[in-house]
């Protein structure tokens, strides 16, 4: 992989609770300078990111129940409508992670299948955040499948909010269970060019990442060795 198809595959992200405009200014202005695939932003600067972003190529990427995934699917409906109408191109939801463990699969499945029709219906991109930090690998596999019934675009590993992001071993659990029917993203923790080159060599094709210009370095100066 190298530097431009790193950026391709970066989905440049700010979504702590202290994302001033002034932080989200610098993530707009490094995705658009880099074209990476998007920016990854919480839902209440999709329109002004848009408006930034526009004519660009960069899409813009919001979240959904994020990040506990403990909103009704009612609301998450909604809320993807309206980053929809705002401007977003990607939807990355968080799945209700305990009707998963409850073995509520009907429920999950059919709040991931809401969500995927609002999305289609707008010809949009939805990725699914199972959060693999409270998954054992039997659940990791159960809600790849469900994602996989659904037709989704991407499963993604985490949130970033939770005890563990991204692992190889999980995106390995995650492409077995998907095999070509979804893509998968992989996010939270990736600090480094090893950890994309791992997470790249299991299955991963997306990549959450906040630390994109420090990453973007190492690849700066492998083309020098």
């Amino acid at each position: 992989m190298n530097k431009q198809e790193f950026l391709s595959m970066v989905d440049h992200t700010i979504l702590k609770a202290d994302a001033t405009k002034d932080k989200v200014d610098k993530i707009l202005e490094f995705a658009k300078a880099n074209n990476t695939a998007s920016v990854c932003i919480n839902p209440y600067y999709i329109k002004y990111a848009s408006d930034f972003l526009k004519g660009t190529g960069v899409n813009v990427c919001t979240v959904i129940g994020f990040p506990l995934g403990q909103n009704t699917k009612e609301v998450k409906v909604f809320e993807t409508k309206d980053a929809m109408k705002n401007g977003a191109e990607e939807i990355d939801m968080v799945i209700n992670v305990a009707a998963l463990k409850d073995k509520k699969y009907d429920y999950v499945k059919q709040e991931i299948k809401e969500i995927f029709d609002a999305v289609k219906a707008e010809n949009k991109l939805l990725k699914v955040i199972i959060e693999n930090a409270y998954l054992t690998d039997e659940e990791k596999t159960k809600v790849c499948e469900l994602c996989k019934e659904v037709g989704v675009d991407f499963v993604k590993t985490s949130t970033g909010f939770a005890p563990t992001g991204a692992t190889a071993s999980d995106v390995a659990i995650m492409k077995k269970a998907v095999q070509d029917t979804c893509k998968i993203k992989a996010a939270g923790g990736i600090k480094n060019k090893a950890d994309v080159d791992a997470l790249y060599a299991a299955g991963a094709t997306r990549f959450g990442v906040s630390r994109t210009e420090d990453i973007l370095k190492e690849f700066c100066v492998e083309s020098f060795e």
